[in-house]
């Protein structure tokens, strides 16, 4: 009887024990399904966010930085008049339109590569640029760190838990671009706003999954005012790209 009765009393303990496996197995798969469906969107809203905000900060800064030293707006482009004085033509000046946009590309690409593999000695940017961010982290190749209680969308428990921590890799060309817009100004004038278009591409890195994004930004450098009314055939865009994919 009292073999039966052990017998018995180890049966409960296996069953209880599978049971007690069962359950932390599901409790397991139904946190990590939470964890996917609710926080992931979150963390690559804040990874997506700060990405945006640091390529825009060094494609701004390298558009700067070239147009500071590099640059006269005179030497972009040419204007043609006939002999009334009259503008016929507005064109690029493509020898050093290319020129400047290549530039630009190098340099966009080059700080952006350092940014992701921690070479932030090879940053080739103004001075403080970076000064909103952690060293210690970028060398590591960190741009940002999301802290775990942003999941529960509270300012008080915001700052709380453990960090994730977000890195970026450029997988696409940088593609840069000169348009302008050409208008009339006043009586017999034509203003002409030069801008740079910048478009890259790169991938957020998140321990638990990656998303691409593409950033696009549209930098007015400068404006001139041109005697004459506006013609009917004038410049209108001029690209580069880094060709980055080939080089690899």
């Amino acid at each position: 009887m009292k073999l039966k009765l052990k017998k018995k009393r180890k049966c409960n303990v296996f069953t209880i024990l599978i049971f007690i496996i069962i359950l932390g197995l599901f409790l397991s798969y139904q946190l990590i399904k939470y964890f996917s469906d609710k926080a992931m969107p979150i963390f690559l809203s804040y990874a997506e966010s700060e990405t945006r905000k640091l390529t825009t900060l060094i494609i701004n800064k390298a558009v700067t930085k070239q147009i500071t030293n590099d640059m006269d707006v005179e030497d972009l482009f040419t204007v043609v008049k006939n002999n009334a004085g009259e503008i016929i033509l507005i064109d690029f000046n493509s020898k050093n339109v290319t020129k400047i946009l290549n530039s630009i590309t190098n340099l966009v690409q080059l700080n952006l590569k350092a940014i992701e593999e921690g070479n932030i000695d090879l940053i080739e940017l103004p001075d403080n640029t970076l000064d909103g961010y952690d060293d210690n982290l970028l060398r590591r190749g960190i741009i940002y760190e999301i802290p775990v209680g942003v999941i529960s969308q509270s300012s008080f428990l915001g700052n709380l838990g453990p960090k994730i921590p977000v890195k970026l890799n450029l997988i696409g060309d940088v593609i840069t671009g000169i348009n302008t817009d050409v208008r009339e100004y006043g009586i017999n004038n034509a203003l002409i706003d030069v801008n740079i278009n910048i478009e890259v591409t790169t991938r957020i890195n998140l321990p638990f999954v990656s998303n691409e994004i593409t950033v696009n930004n549209k930098i007015p450098i400068a404006t001139k005012v041109i005697q004459g009314q506006i013609p009917n055939y004038y410049l209108g865009g001029f690209s580069s790209n880094s060709n980055i994919l080939k080089d690899n």
